[in-house]
């Protein structure tokens, strides 16, 4: 990604939380991380996010999501003495159509991105208004999609070690790699 498109993304992203009228920091706008996950493909598979705080104990994270954006599937695997992730998602503002193992869907609300269909594997689909909340336990599959609208989703968790987050496409680069224009 170039450091121009993830200027832009940011600002996107920035818009969005002023939108919710939710209040930022100078330092935190300009933390915005924006992930392509090495795909190039930003709008289609990408997310926008702000960690306030993480620590051994806990996280605490806004997750942004542009329309019809999708966050990979993936888990969060034990990591030493830790079990794994424990992440609450509440969506704030848009629609957000999370899909984590059990039951499938009759039919998916999301779109399973062109190209990628193999890397997507479980299907139980949660809908989630702003308001609504919805916790993934750990090493459970899950993935997400923003509705037509685009949306904005708190995240509380245990400790956050995205460096091990394990995805299905193993094409996915996790940790952000921004070259300058």
């Amino acid at each position: 990604m170039k450091r121009s498109e993830e200027r832009q993304a940011q600002e996107r992203a920035f818009n969005m939380l002023q939108a919710c009228k939710i209040e930022l920091t100078r330092q935190e706008i300009d933390q915005i991380e924006v992930a392509d996950f090495g795909l190039n493909e930003l709008d289609i598979q990408g997310l926008e996010l702000i960690t306030y705080i993480n620590t051994d104990r806990y996280c605490a994270k806004e997750l942004l999501l542009f329309p019809r954006q999708t966050c990979p599937e993936h888990l969060h695997p034990p990591v030493g003495s830790d079990p794994g992730k424990l992440e609450t998602f509440r969506c704030r503002s848009g629609k957000v159509f999370l899909y984590v193992e059990g039951e499938p869907a009759e039919q998916l609300q999301a779109i399973v991105p062109k190209g990628s269909e193999p890397y997507y594997t479980v299907f139980h689909e949660i809908e989630l208004k702003p308001g609504e909340q919805y916790t993934i336990h750990p090493g459970t599959k899950h993935w997400f999609q923003a509705g037509t609208e685009g949306a904005v989703v708190s995240e509380f968790s245990s400790t956050s070690r995205d460096e091990y987050d394990i995805f299905s496409d193993i094409r996915i680069e996790r940790m952000p790699i921004v070259s300058e224009d």
